[in-house]
């Protein structure tokens, strides 16, 4: 076991989502069962990268190949973005013990269909662990959702365990957001113990925002829903949207760029028509908003009236245009917004320091998904380790 510079182990979290910008890289300081933010760099993918990926992501035809190269190209970034963050936090990749990588997810299906005759569910997460490990000479933990899919849950949310070690107050039910390219949701009451949280995905976060800017105005996100905040919402649109299938399911339950990618986007643009595209925008921004607080009003509150403070993170948390609408939409629940950045983790920081934390309890060989969370029958130790 390697020695870390200080009290406690140093863990490196890496993180891309689903929205593919880049790479986020946590460092992590884990000790008397808590875990704290050291550090934290970002570093965005090559264009070309990032549009295979969305290319992958979206269903689209490759070939087998690809995904093999790809696999191994990200293990390269992924490693080369651990180590200049090591150099920038000034900080020896030999005081690191281990490091835990998410993978980019290329796929996820967390309910089982018919599949040649057979009912299954799956996920890709790529992003060769075993490159990373060898760049680096730091032990990596990656493929974190299988183990739990294989003990029979949905392999998401898995940052539940996280915000439990993070939130949990003895008289105070908090609720956790994530907005990424999905939002999702941890429901942790008053006092809680671990099977007590409760978490799902709510629906589309930055997913179809960003889709829409780049169809309309070939920018990636929309900066501090500056756009948004000069169009006009068109509430049939969003009334409409509101009564898909996916929004009454019950927890436990998932999604991904499977139901709010691409061909989301299209059609989305479709039933806005002729509209001025501010308008798009907007009416993109409020799906988000109104989907996060409609999960909230129907399947979190009528649980339990005591949850007092919702704390979002992701990088939603920095289009403010989004965060007006959400606060607007959260008055009547008498539901207080507050953002990680004031618990000491800022909010675009949070899903890369969970995966170093979970990283940290595989290495331990402790389970670290959340039964009552995503549908699993038992506890699992998660992810797949590389050593050097």
């Amino acid at each position: 076991m390697k020695r870390s510079r200080g009290r406690g182990t140093l863990a490196l979290g890496i993180m891309s989502g689903t929205s593919a910008d880049g790479i986020d890289v946590a460092l992590v300081r884990l000790a008397g069962g808590k875990a704290s933010l050291e550090n934290f760099a970002a570093f965005p993918f090559p264009r070309q990268v990032q549009k295979t990926i969305l290319r992958l992501g979206e269903g689209r035809a490759v070939t087998t190949g690809e995904i093999s190269q790809l696999n191994f190209l990200l293990g390269e970034l992924f490693a080369g973005a651990a180590l200049a963050a090591c150099k920038k936090f000034r900080v020896a990749p030999a005081w690191i013990d281990v490091i835990g990588s998410h993978g980019q997810t290329v796929f996820h299906q967390g309910a089982r269909s018919i599949f040649n005759g057979h009912r299954v569910a799956s996920t890709l997460q790529i992003g060769e662990p075993s490159v990373i490990a060898a760049r680096t000479g730091i032990t990596t933990v990656g493929d974190f959702r299988p183990a739990d899919m294989a003990a029979g849950g949905q392999g998401a949310p898995l940052v539940p365990f996280v915000d439990f070690l993070l939130y949990r107050h003895p008289g105070i039910g908090r609720v956790a957001l994530n907005i990424g390219g999905i939002a999702n949701v941890t429901v942790i009451p008053a006092a809680a113990k671990l099977e007590d949280v409760v978490a799902f995905d709510t629906g589309p976060g930055n997913m179809v925002i960003d889709g829409v800017m780049q169809a309309l105005f070939e920018r990636r996100y929309d900066r501090d829903g500056k756009i948004a905040a000069g169009g006009k919402v068109n509430e049939e649109v969003v009334t409409r949207l509101l009564r898909a299938p996916f929004f009454r399911v019950r927890p436990p339950r998932t999604a991904g760029r499977e139901e709010f990618g691409r061909e989301y986007v299209r059609r989305f643009l479709h039933l806005c028509g002729g509209a001025p595209k501010a308008d798009a925008a907007a009416t993109a921004t409020a799906l988000t908003a109104r989907s996060i607080a409609g999960a909230l009003q129907h399947f979190v509150l009528p649980r339990e009236k005591s949850y007092r403070e919702l704390i979002v993170s992701g990088g939603g948390a920095k289009n403010r245009t989004l965060m007006a609408m959400l606060r607007r939409e959260l008055a009547p629940l008498r539901i207080e917004l507050r953002h990680s950045d004031e618990f000491g983790v800022p909010a675009e920081a949070k899903e890369a320091l969970a995966f170093a934390v979970l990283a940290y309890e595989t290495w331990h060989r402790r389970p670290s998904n959340v039964p009552s969370a995503t549908g699993a029958v038992r506890p699992a130790i998660l992810g797949k380790i590389s050593y050097v």
